[in-house]
């Protein structure tokens, strides 16, 4: 028996899919289609495998497969950064909109062979389906792609392989297949760039910031890596554990991570950051004010880990309270959106090493803040974090900071896009940071009438589209650098969209929902 939920979510995702290439529609839009209805075929029997425990790793349980809306997510970038780059006569950005969406149509069609290969008996329809599909797809590369470029996609799909097999093994049920396909996916898409960067650092083109990023990303992935391996073989609850941590920590970081940034930006990391947090007065200010925020949340942490223990040892944060987080970073990004989108994208960065350490020292229970943090964290823990990591807080970062990174400043005149375009930095901000909470908020406190299948309520949807409405007012208000240009009936259409589709995914919302936002805003 099909589920409805998932009906209506791939529904909703198609919708997104032919409104995108209803606007642009040329040789890709083809393969886009076919890798989605490939997709919502397959979906079923990466679901069927979950249930029955014959997926190759375990994923997370509470949750369907999420391959449908996964799989349309990073071609649809693609698209839209080719489309965006093209217009703006920008030809190298033009072609590595090309390859991102080869590379995640390719990657999206590699775990679909997976679904299909691993399924008894061998599901007949769905085999042609994805046969069909595929060929369209490398029929559409063989004649847009030159060798070089080729060459790019195989490597990030080699890389995912085998970083799939590395953390999946690793972390259990810390993913469904749709999120171990954006996460790892877009890791094997920075870890290329870094790799191909490195390798061509007079010919490489990007700003300190752009390799600030790349380099911080693979540095905590790697440095996690190493620390998985070596405490196979230690306890990393000892003391001698611990030093030797914050050593090699100290190692990598100074040896290898610091190295490789200079010989990509040609200057001292180190004094390059300070100089760049401290450049303006006005950044001075933003850091004053976040470093206020960031006590802030502290705060909350510790106040409602003083109440679970004046209470119940059983006590568990409300939605509520988990959403003043939500509160908190809209206050952060808001005004570095207005006033120095720079400075928020290192910033971001930053705070996104410091919570995937923290995470480590967590997980690793590192001496002397480890347990600590498990008790601390463990009263904010919801059925999504089912596995050893505890990954929502660094979603709904990502989720923020996500259109941030991406957005295309070299193919925006003066550093912002015309029309809808305009608000896709505060795509993070309106999906996220105002429409999920307000639809959790409202619907979790005075919603009555529940959508079919799901536990959201219509009254917390229709919230969460008049609440982003509101904000897109707001930002025109406050931000002079928007300017919608007429463009307010494809707003209201891709927050609605966006909004249905929080109602009934399964996925982790903080990370899919922004994406969509951003796609849909960009073309």
């Amino acid at each position: 028996m099909l589920n409805k939920p998932v009906l209506v979510e791939s529904l909703i995702v198609f919708s997104i899919v032919l409104c995108v290439h209803a606007v642009v529609w040329d040789r890709y839009s083809w393969c886009a289609v076919a890798l989605a209805i490939q997709a919502f075929y397959v979906q079923f029997k990466w679901d069927r495998l979950l249930q029955q425990g014959g997926a190759v790793f375990q994923f997370r349980t509470t949750a369907n497969s999420g391959l449908l809306p996964a799989s349309v997510v990073i071609p649809l970038l693609g698209i839209a950064m080719k489309e965006r780059c093209k217009a703006a006569g920008i030809v190298y950005f033009e072609r590595f909109g090309v390859v991102v969406a080869s590379t995640g149509m390719l990657i999206a069609l590699f775990l679909s062979v997976i679904a299909v290969g691993i399924t008894k008996p061998v599901p007949t329809n769905t085999c042609i389906l994805t046969g069909v599909a595929g060929s369209i797809i490398i029929y559409t590369m063989k004649h847009s792609l030159t060798v070089s470029e080729v060459i790019e996609v195989l490597e990030v799909l080699l890389i995912f392989v085998y970083l799939s097999m590395i953390l999946l093994y690793l972390l259990p049920r810390c993913f469904t297949p749709g999120e171990a396909l954006l996460v790892l996916g877009g890791i094997s898409f920075v870890l290329n760039q870094l790799i191909k960067r490195s390798l061509n650092v007079i010919e490489g083109r990007g700003e300190p910031i752009d390799f600030f990023l790349l380099v911080a990303v693979i540095g905590v992935v790697i440095l996690g890596l190493f620390f998985t391996v070596l405490f196979i073989f230690m306890d990393s609850g000892t003391w001698i554990s611990s030093l030797f941590f914050h050593m090699m920590t100290a190692v990598l970081g100074l040896g290898v991570i610091m190295p490789w940034l200079y010989r990509l930006i040609r200057r001292n990391p180190l004094f390059w950051l300070l100089q760049f947090l401290f450049q303006t007065q006005t950044r001075v200010y933003l850091l004053i004010y976040w470093t206020f925020l960031a006590a802030s949340a502290c705060g909350i942490v510790f106040y409602q880990n003083a109440k679970r223990s004046s209470e119940s040892k059983k006590h568990q944060a409300s939605t509520i309270t988990r959403k003043y987080f939500h509160f908190i970073v809209v206050a952060t990004y808001v005004p570095g959106l207005i006033y120095d989108r720079q400075l928020l994208h290192v910033a971001a960065v930053l705070c996104l090493a410091v919570f995937i350490f923290l995470e480590y020292i967590r997980y690793f229970r590192i001496k002397p803040f480890g347990q600590t943090l498990r008790y601390l964290l463990s009263l904010f823990l919801d059925e999504r974090d089912s596995g050893p990591l505890i990954l929502t807080h660094i979603y709904l970062l990502l989720g923020m900071s996500l259109p941030v990174w991406l957005f295309p400043r070299s193919c925006a005149p003066k550093g912002a896009l015309s029309g809808a375009g305009a608000l896709v930095p505060y795509a993070g901000v309106l999906a996220v940071g105002v429409g999920d909470t307000m639809a959790s908020v409202f619907g979790s406190t005075m919603g009555e009438i529940k959508w079919p299948g799901t536990k959201k309520t219509f009254e917390g949807t229709m919230t969460a589209i008049f609440a982003q409405i509101i904000a897109v007012a707001l930002i025109l208000i406050f931000d002079s650098s928007v300017n919608l240009n007429s463009s307010y009936a494809w707003i209201l259409v891709s927050v609605s969209l966006v909004s249905l589709l929080e109602a009934y995914t399964t996925q982790i919302d903080n990370l899919l929902l922004p994406l969509y936002l951003q796609i849909m805003l960009m073309v």
